[in-house]
């Protein structure tokens, strides 16, 4: 996967850098796997709007992706196809039975190659196995938090956690934030790195690209006035103080986490600080 950079023709491609779409072996999705999709414009049942800056978009389908991976057996990857629902590709794979199945495809994973899920399976790329039974190194992506649960971390393009060590019925995970964590032996993760990775590269160029993807103009709160937010206001080009959401919460280094979460006693060492 590599990225484009287009000449400077007009002012939408002066600053445009997409990717080029090389690891895609189909456009033509597998309608056994494709739902609706609902588009709300940040509009609950009532009509009102209770999430600002959504609308619009291009039509999209939800591809149907298997998190959990509880198939037992072996598939073969058909096609490496593009989800519009997120940055990573995905891959369609057929089981011996000709069950379909989509899932977040690794980064290197090629048509034709054979991928298996469950105990007893090699560590290779695309495989997903047990933490317990994933050598110590090891390189992995889509973990559960918890056993049968399906993936929740690491699964954006280019993201990877590393298994650092097993202390009885837990494994030590250094996950993409930076913060060290338990998780159960008995979860199960994907060998390899979520494919995708130059998708921190991509730059939209425009803002009509934004608008395609449902995403409306976020306003300054410093380019309002003070009866709209609590940094507006203020005589010439003002910095608008202590950084606050419109609500009057801090914004920048105010914790979040509840203090007597139950899983905090899960965490060995916090994330690292974003400078």
């Amino acid at each position: 996967m590599a990225v484009r950079k287009f000449k400077p023709m007009t002012p939408g491609t002066r600053h445009k850098v997409v990717g080029t779409f090389d690891d895609i072996t189909t456009s033509i999705p597998e309608k056994s796997l494709l739902e609706p999709k609902k588009h709300s414009g940040g509009r609950n049942s009532s009509g009102k709007m209770t999430m600002r800056y959504l609308g619009g978009g291009h039509k999209q389908m939800y591809r149907i992706v298997d998190f959990k991976r509880e198939k037992a057996g072996e598939a073969t990857v058909k096609s490496i196809e593009y989800d519009p629902n997120r940055s990573a590709r995905i891959a369609l794979v057929i089981y011996g039975d000709g069950e379909k199945r989509y899932i977040v495809a690794p980064n290197g994973l090629k048509v034709g190659q054979k991928i298996e899920s469950g105990a007893g399976v090699a560590p290779e790329v695309g495989n997903t196995l047990f933490l317990s039974e994933i050598p110590l190194g090891t390189v992995v992506h889509n973990i559960e938090l918890y056993p049968g649960q399906g993936a929740v971390m690491a699964r954006s393009a280019g993201t990877y956690a590393q298994l650092l060590a097993r202390e009885g019925k837990y494994a030590i995970i250094k996950l993409p934030s930076g913060e060290t964590r338990m998780v159960l032996v008995n979860c199960k993760a994907t060998i390899g790195v979520v494919s995708n990775p130059d998708h921190s590269l991509e730059s939209h160029g425009k803002a009509g690209r934004k608008r395609w993807l449902g995403r409306r103009p976020r306003n300054r709160g410093v380019a309002m006035n003070p009866v709209d937010h609590p940094m507006g206001g203020g005589e010439g080009r003002s910095s608008g103080g202590h950084p606050r959401s419109r609500k009057g919460l801090l914004a920048k280094g105010y914790k979040t986490r509840k203090p007597k979460k139950a899983s905090t006693q899960f965490i060995v060492s916090k994330a690292k600080k974003k400078r």
